[in-house]
């Protein structure tokens, strides 16, 4: 059964668009993989790839998609605007950009990546408020199947939706996820909103796979860490997205359907300790304003500074 047919493996957004509850993380900060990604559609049976025009890795993806024997219009393909490309004109090009270099005519999902704006904006507010109406619009256009955010907490979202021009509540909010950032406020406020909560980082950027607490769970499940933290988000419903390079890992990774957590051991992950963050705020606002070219971290390496 696939994904779009099996309601365990995708979730029903709020206009009725099919998202696969599982799909396959990809940047330019630990490398791209087009063998991995090719691997996930035609082996792993993932329909769902995101990315950002920020990464550098839209036409790849393209080339491993087709390259994959998988029509396009079975993969769920999401991309995200970066703040220095907010503004009506410049937005719209972006998309365009995006489109272009997925070689589409239409891309499922377009996010705004931060609620940041370069430091020289003098109307933050304004400028996020054009920058959504276009995304609007695009939307309205049929452009693009659903429209979101990413990295918005409960005050981003109140202003947002606090905007009297808007016409389109997002239809996804992606943000870090995983048992030591769970932001229950903000899914809370998603869950009230009818916004769809997304996680990214579900693995902890592998800073969390030799916890005790689940390097244990993963004994008693004979399942691996990886496959553990999916499963936690999947049980609640939130659509996740592990990266990997490694197109054995995707594999293991993908292989989440087939056992649950128990209530309790639900609970026990939820109740761990919030203590790592993987991206802050501050540190995004110098990345924002700084003018390295998308996928600099593949072209330059470690000699550019860090980036997401």
């Amino acid at each position: 059964m696939d994904v779009y047919s099996d309601p365990e493996k995708h979730v029903l957004l709020k206009n009725n668009v099919k998202m696969p509850i599982l799909g396959l993380g990809t940047s330019h900060y630990g490398g791209f993989s087009g063998a991995a990604v090719q691997h996930a559609v035609r082996s792993c049976g993932c329909r769902h790839i995101d990315t950002a025009k920020r990464y550098g890795v839209e036409a790849a993806i393209a080339d491993a998609v087709q390259a994959s024997g998988v029509p396009r219009e079975e993969v769920f393909l999401a991309t995200k605007c970066w703040p220095s490309d907010y503004g009506k004109t410049s937005t719209r090009a972006a998309f365009r950009g995006s489109c272009d270099r997925f070689r589409s005519d239409y891309i499922d999902m377009y996010l705004l990546h931060w609620p940041l704006v370069p430091s020289w904006c003098t109307d933050s507010k304004q400028l996020l408020s054009e920058t959504w109406r276009t995304l609007e619009l695009l939307y309205d256009e049929e452009r693009v199947r659903c429209i979101g955010v990413s990295n918005f907490d409960e005050s981003d979202l109140l202003e947002l939706l606090s905007d009297p021009e808007l016409s389109t509540t997002p239809h996804i909010n992606q943000c870090e996820f995983h048992p030591f950032h769970n932001p229950i406020r903000i899914r809370d406020f998603c869950s009230q909103h009818h916004i769809q909560f997304e996680g990214y980082c579900p693995l902890g950027k592998g800073k969390i796979l030799d916890d005790p607490v689940l390097v244990e769970m993963a004994k008693v499940y004979r399942k691996s860490v990886s496959q553990i933290l999916i499963r936690w988000n999947i049980q609640q419903r939130v659509v996740c997205i592990p990266k990997s390079t490694k197109p054995e890992r995707v594999e293991i990774n993908s292989q989440v359907f087939d056992f649950s957590l128990s209530e309790e051991d639900m609970a026990k992950l939820s109740s761990l300790p919030q203590t790592l963050t993987i991206f802050d705020r501050q540190e995004i606002q110098s990345r924002v304003d700084n003018p390295l070219p998308d996928g600099y971290r593949l072209h330059y390496g470690s000699s550019l500074n860090n980036g997401t």
